[in-house]
Parts: structure tokens; C-alpha cells; sequence
């Protein structure tokens, strides 16, 4: 039976941890940020276990993010320019677990760089899948493209253009539930796991949705998106760290 969570840790532009030491070191650059409203009932059997959707008004998301990953890196040693730099689309949902805490699940991850989607697979379990990807950026119009190669289903894309706007200087109770996300909820051997992440406050802006052609979502095992997004919003972006692996009594 899905787990009854403690009182929900509240929802913090700054992270609630910003002092750990890094498990791993990344930023995370030109992010396009789209939500369409969902139902938690047709969200909570993809969750991993003792994990419920997480909802804002008693609605969830699903979130198609596109960004450029830049220099993933261990613990202290600088980032790796090739290998750690490349594109990325993920559909994500948002999870919350017994101890309160706030994260996002990720369903799948498409990036263009084939080593370290092999390396995510095997040592963390984690659904990434290689792609051939671009982003393309000409003056304030961005344009995100991924098609899925291995290991399927062959044909899974996504296209986005969306044109940046001003900064949004106090953003909304939503912008924040979507966007300040302080850790991972995933399976690791069969055994939950939580991992903490800690970045600045995410600089964010308005953003014009020109164009969505995608099947990611559905191929995630999730409904058809009805409609246009609920929410697009774009960010210059933010360095990121990681934490090490909660265990579950912590």
C-alpha cells in the first residue's frame, strides 16, 4: 500500500541542504521547462514504491524538460568537457515520500552521448536512453530536437521552439512547485532511494511556446498531453551538485 507521508517539506525557492559535499557536479544550461496537468490517479502506479504523486491543489504534472547538460563532473575534479557536455529531454513527475521530501521521478531521459546513458543504465539504474539530439538557439528562439535511437521504442521525439522573454522577477506558487525540486526519487536494487541536489535559486523567464511535435510523454507511459501546456517557462540555467544517496530512514 502506497505509504502515508509526514507533513510535506514546504516548497523552497533555495535548497533546504546547500552545505553538502558533492557526490557529483554538473550545470544545467537553456532549459525549457513544459507542464501539462495531470491526474495523480493515473500518476501514482509509475511512481517507484513508498513514493505518491506530490500535488499542488490536489493536481499533479508531467513535465517535459529539454536542456543542454554542461560538464558533468565527480565529486571536486572539474567537469568533463566532452563526455559530460551534451543535450537532454526528460519526462518527469513529481513525487513526495514518507519523510516529506519533495522530489521528482524521472520516467525517461533522452541524451545524445551514447557512453554516459550506457554508464547511468548500469550503475544507477536510470531510464536514459540515447538520442540524436540538437539545441539551436538564434537570437531569443531556441529550438530543442531529439529522436530516440537505442534502446527504443525507435521513433520516440520531440521538437520544441520557444521564444524567451523577460525574467520573471517573483515567480508564482506553481513556478516554484515545478521548478524548485530538491532531489531524486528512484529504485536502486529494488531499494528506494533519495538523492539530494542543491543549485542558486533558478533564474526564470516568460516564454512563448511556438511549436511541440512529441511523443515522449506517451512513450513514458503516460497519457497523451490534453492540450497545450499549463506552464512554459525557460532558464539560462544553474550549476548543480549532488549529494550522496539518502538511506530510506533518513
Amino acid at each position: 500500500m502506497p505509504p502515508t507521508p509526514r507533513t510535506p517539506q514546504p516548497v523552497t525557492p533555495d535548497p533546504p541542504h546547500p552545505a553538502m559535499n558533492p557526490l557529483m557536479t554538473q550545470s544545467w544550461l537553456d532549459l525549457a521547462f513544459l507542464h501539462w496537468a495531470a491526474d495523480p490517479a493515473d500518476v501514482a502506479p509509475l511512481l517507484p514504491a513508498g513514493t505518491v504523486p506530490d500535488t499542488l491543489d490536489g493536481v499533479t504534472y508531467v513535465g517535459l524538460v529539454a536542456f543542454r547538460m554542461h560538464r558533468v563532473g565527480w565529486f571536486r575534479l572539474p567537469g568533463i568537457p566532452y563526455l559530460g557536455t551534451f543535450p537532454e529531454t526528460n519526462v518527469r513527475l513529481y513525487s513526495r515520500d514518507a519523510h516529506g521530501r519533495r522530489g521528482v521521478v524521472f520516467r525517461s531521459l533522452d541524451a545524445s552521448r551514447l557512453i554516459p546513458v550506457a554508464f547511468a543504465r548500469t550503475a544507477f539504474r536510470l531510464p536514459y536512453v540515447w538520442s540524436r539530439m540538437t539545441v539551436r538557439r538564434d537570437a531569443d528562439t531556441l529550438t530543442y530536437t531529439s529522436r530516440r535511437r537505442l534502446p527504443g521504442p525507435r521513433g520516440a521525439h520531440s521538437r520544441i521552439v520557444l521564444r524567451t522573454g523577460g525574467r520573471i522577477e517573483a515567480p508564482s506558487e506553481l513556478e516554484h512547485f515545478l521548478t524548485a525540486r530538491w532531489g531524486m526519487h528512484s529504485t536502486f536494487h529494488g531499494r528506494a532511494m533519495y538523492l539530494p541536489n542543491a543549485h542558486p535559486r533558478w533564474p526564470l523567464h516568460h516564454a512563448q511556446l511556438l511549436e511541440c511535435d512529441e511523443n515522449l510523454v506517451t512513450a513514458a507511459g503516460l497519457p497523451a498531453p490534453a492540450g497545450a501546456p499549463v506552464s512554459v517557462l525557460y532558464s539560462p540555467g544553474v550549476p548543480v551538485r549532488f549529494g550522496r544517496p539518502a538511506r530510506p530512514q533518513e
